[in-house]
């Protein structure tokens, strides 16, 4: 929806930005640089990678810092009412609108105005925008007098956006607008180590609602060649799972599996040939172990496709049901919903 967040709660980019990797150095240094500069920022990058964290450290580590912050969610609102988020509007503007109401630039001031997934902003409200981009110029909807727009913008989005201008689902002339200066965040697959560093952030951000855990080697090892197509936000909710579920314990491999979510279709991304490298020469490693927890995963999806229908799951994976039974009491599978 929407947000404002005051200048007493500023974080430097190192607060905000975890991660040791090199490509995490250089995204903090980049977000350094350009939080001095006053043009728009496009920020992209997959869902779940900390975009918005990025906007905050843009804002708070240049001029700006003693402005609001405000963000507004662009997919969060009818076309209607994200206009008048934007813009603001008069009395009776429209139907509901019974008071005037400042909108979303007038409220950033001469702060930061971040707008999250702009790629879903509407053809209509693209080209008004543009207009505040070009000449700093806007209306509140049911207005004649021009307003001044003294934001500086910081937009986001994980769609492809040169390729919703070609496919002219965006404007041209806005995305170059936007994209003066770009950010990309980049995935956390390619952050080397740092998920376990951000596992432990999460521990410790967490840990006056759900109890430590301690994860057994294989589990790391699993890990460590995960694909985490939901990013940092992925990782984070599973270690509210796993707290939750498993609290004090040691979470041992097929724990760990069954809370990755096989139907998601996130357990079976291809590690990378650097993943697997590292898996092999962390040491401990086994073939038979890899080879059962990958069965595992495919069992497991099968038995969720039609949960109960045994006959069903053994067809999708060209087994009889007695071979299937066979391996559902060797993996620890005792139901589909396990």
């Amino acid at each position: 929806m929407s947000r404002q967040i005051s200048p007493a709660t500023s974080c430097a980019t190192e607060q905000l930005l975890l991660g040791d990797s090199r490509v995490m150095v250089n995204l903090r240094a980049q977000t350094r640089q350009l939080a001095q500069s006053p043009f728009p920022v496009l920020v992209t990058g997959e869902s779940g990678t900390g975009k918005e964290l990025v906007a905050q450290c843009l804002h708070r580590e240049g001029p700006r810092v003693a402005a609001p912050l405000v963000t507004l969610n662009c997919a969060a609102f009818t076309p209607e009412l994200l206009a008048a988020q934007l813009f603001g509007h008069a009395r009776g503007a429209y139907t509901g609108a019974e008071q005037a109401r400042a909108g979303f630039f007038e409220a950033a001031g001469r702060g930061t105005l971040f707008l999250d997934e702009v790629g879903e902003i509407p053809p209509p409200l693209q080209a008004k925008l543009l207009r505040v981009l070009e000449n700093g110029e806007y209306y509140r909807l049911g207005e004649t007098q021009a307003r001044r727009a003294e934001a500086r913008i910081v937009a986001a989005t994980n769609r492809d956006l040169r390729g919703a201008v070609q496919r002219g689902e965006f404007r041209a002339d806005l995305f170059h607008r936007l994209s003066v200066l770009q950010i990309n965040v980049p995935p956390l697959r390619e952050r080397d180590g740092d998920w376990q560093l951000l596992l432990t952030h999460f521990q410790q951000g967490y840990a006056d609602q759900v109890s430590p855990f301690s994860l057994a080697p294989a589990a790391v090892r699993r890990l460590s060649g995960y694909g985490f197509t939901g990013n940092v936000r992925e990782l984070r909710n599973l270690v509210i799972r796993l707290g939750a579920r498993y609290p004090g314990a040691c979470v041992e491999e097929a724990d760990l599996l069954a809370e990755l979510s096989p139907t998601d279709g996130t357990l079976f991304d291809a590690p990378s040939a650097t993943g697997l490298a590292a898996r092999l020469c962390a040491g401990e490693f086994s073939l038979a172990q890899e080879l059962a927890g990958l069965e595992r995963c495919y069992v497991a999806l099968a038995l969720s496709l039609r949960p109960g229908n045994f006959a069903h799951a053994a067809r999708l994976l060209g087994v009889n049901r007695t071979t299937l039974y066979s391996k559902l009491a060797r993996l620890g599978l005792t139901s589909p919903l396990e």
